[in-house]
């Protein structure tokens, strides 16, 4: 059993949390006020699922999941995550997070930041350019005609291979963005950040196959 360990528990990582339940994983959840805030979430996800401090989630995952905001990526625990597959899910937000020169000027994206945070682990970023909402409601079988598909990057092959699988399982295609440094092409502001998916006002959503994700990724422009 793939146990799917969360540095976050916010909308996106209890939402990508249901989701994996449901495709049969077991998930622990973590966030930076601890595992006691967690056990109504934990009470409502149900069977598979517990609360843990983040270096505990870290180390009992066999895939984890980063979902919080970007400006605290320093507090992610890299010791444990170590030679795992690290699914990031932040985006940077000048007025939240402070401004980062590196950023700004676009010699580094927010997951190239992280990677280099976490040196010795394999950093794919997916999910950062969808509704919660959305991610829920429109998960599909791997057979279904109106599947969804999400663009993912990262710099290790092996990485990519295993959170594609990953997101198969819990009902999504793929579409591969290429190496961490493309990945701004997905970031707020790009045509594939939220729009392929419909409006936020609609909590259903709206597909997004293969085709239209591709274009939109093709139209991001600096």
């Amino acid at each position: 059993m793939t146990t799917v360990g969360f540095i976050g528990s916010g909308k996106i990582g209890s939402t990508v949390a249901r989701l994996s339940l449901a495709a049969g994983y077991d998930v622990v959840m973590s966030n930076s006020r601890g595992p006691q805030t967690l056990q109504e979430l934990v009470a409502e996800l149900g069977q598979g699922a517990q609360a843990a401090a983040s270096e505990q989630a870290a180390s009992e995952s066999d895939l984890a999941v980063v979902t919080i905001p970007l400006k605290a990526y320093q507090t992610i625990p890299a010791a444990p995550l170590a030679g795992k597959t690290v699914i990031d899910t932040c985006n940077y937000y000048p007025d939240r997070d402070g401004k980062l020169s590196q950023l700004d000027d676009g010699s580094l994206t927010s997951s190239e930041l992280i990677q280099q945070h976490l040196a010795d682990a394999h950093v794919v970023k997916v999910f950062n350019n969808i509704f919660f909402k959305h991610l829920l409601s429109l998960s599909r079988p791997a057979d279904a005609a109106d599947r969804t598909y999400l663009p993912i990057a990262g710099d290790d092959a092996n990485a990519k291979a295993e959170v594609t699988a990953f997101l198969d399982a819990i009902g999504y295609g793929s579409v591969d963005v290429g190496p961490l440094h493309e990945s701004w092409r997905q970031e707020p502001g790009t045509p594939v950040y939220g729009t392929p998916y419909g409006p936020f006002s609609d909590p259903a959503g709206t597909p997004a196959d293969e085709a239209s994700i591709r274009a939109a990724l093709a139209e991001a422009a600096r």
